[in-house]
């Protein structure tokens, strides 16, 4: 393996020098427990607080208490749609999600079933957006709650998030949205935006692992998730890891100082590598939305190709991609999302995702594309000489 090229930030990216920087002193110096009243810990909370005051200010909060810190992504998703749909059950027990959304949306909907609950998914066309006239259609008297993912981790499609959380309020309807993607990409305005609710996650804006959080509008009501404790407001119990609160704020403030030139960067080699990929290989579908989407993430589908043993070949040769979204690696399912765009058995068995950071360079690309050139062809050769050998 001469050459090693990471296409799959979308899973999770680096952690940036700056971040790293600013976590470190809580590892050795600043290591009193955020919750405790003695000096070190206000210490340590007054680096919490910080990192609350940096998130929301960049979110466009009203206030600081509105952030409050999880384990990441999937705990902020499911304390959003669990802990709202417990918290307002005597209004009603309606819920609406679009049919893109993550497996943490997904998974805690068949959850909430269970309990009596009805979801409602919405279907998105062929470029993976929701139909408002579909959400009107589909609102209820005892609908609840609406959850509309911002972009899309597969696809990349940019969701009118604006516009469905309209709708929601015009109906009296709480608004949630999944931003993990979208933080960074795209500018996040929650009051602007009207959103109620909202899950972020560092580890894909060059921050740690392992540590996220729900912004939620004063006034919302929510149901715990993780109880034992009364830490961020008695919202979400357990110690609060300080080194990755930091980090995380670090990293927000980061995103958003620099989200014009990192787009600059980011755009130009997705238009460099979807160039280079559809000149040099036939018969290949970028799928999602061509114009609105962002400039991180790019689906194709390679016809006569098998993506499992596309991204062997890739990785056999130091490039990185992904089939779908991470969290469900391992799964034989095709993914749902390309399934709801429309796209046939075939074509969701021959997409890949490729996903960019800001640290790549066009010779990077290069190498990534004659790899992907190279397996290509050589798995379209056995396809065919497969195909004739059944003749």
């Amino acid at each position: 393996m001469n050459k090693r090229v990471y296409l799959d930030s979308a899973s999770t990216t680096y952690v940036s020098s700056e971040v790293l920087a600013e976590m470190l002193p809580c590892f050795s110096t600043i290591y009193g427990n955020s919750n405790s009243v003695n000096s070190y810990g206000r210490e340590a909370s007054a680096i919490v607080d910080r990192a609350r005051d940096r998130i929301a200010h960049v979110i466009g909060a009203e206030k600081s208490n509105e952030i409050y810190f999880t384990s990441g992504g999937t705990e902020s998703d499911n304390f959003a749609i669990k802990g709202i749909a417990h918290a307002y059950a005597n209004k009603g027990k309606h819920i609406i999600v679009s049919s893109i959304e993550h497996s943490a949306i997904m998974d805690s909907c068949k959850q909430l079933e269970q309990e009596g609950f009805e979801i409602t998914k919405l279907p998105v066309d062929s470029m993976g957006l929701v139909n408002l006239i579909d959400l009107l259609h589909e609102i209820r008297k005892d609908t609840i709650l609406i959850s509309v993912m911002a972009v899309n981790n597969e696809v990349g499609t940019i969701q009118n998030v604006k516009a469905i959380a309209k709708i929601a309020h015009d109906y009296n309807i709480i608004f949630h949205t999944d931003a993990s993607q979208a933080l960074g990409a795209i500018r996040l305005n929650v009051q602007d935006m009207e959103i109620d609710a909202m899950t972020l996650t560092a580890h894909k804006v060059y921050g740690p692992k392992g540590v996220g959080c729900l912004y939620l509008k004063n006034g919302i009501r929510i149901e715990p998730l993780i109880v034992g404790g009364s830490q961020e407001r008695e919202k979400r119990g357990g110690t609060v890891d300080v080194a990755l609160v930091a980090g995380f704020g670090k990293a927000v403030e980061i995103a958003d100082r620099d989200m014009m030139i990192n787009q600059q960067k980011l755009r130009s080699i997705r238009d460099y590598f979807i160039k280079s990929v559809t000149e040099k290989i036939d018969f290949v579908t970028v799928n999602g939305h061509p114009q609105q989407k962002v400039n991180s993430i790019v689906n194709m589908s390679f016809e006569m190709v098998d993506n499992e043993s596309l991204l062997m070949l890739l990785d056999m040769e130091g490039v990185a991609v992904s089939i779908g979204s991470a969290c469900t690696a391992g799964s034989l399912l095709p993914s749902h999302v390309l399934k709801a765009m429309g796209l046939s058995d075939e074509q969701v068995k021959s997409s890949v995702r490729f996903s960019f950071a800001k640290n790549l360079t066009r010779s990077d690309i290069d190498y990534a594309v004659e790899v992907l050139q190279k397996s290509v062809e050589k798995l379209r050769s056995i396809s065919a000489l497969t195909k004739a050998g059944r003749r």
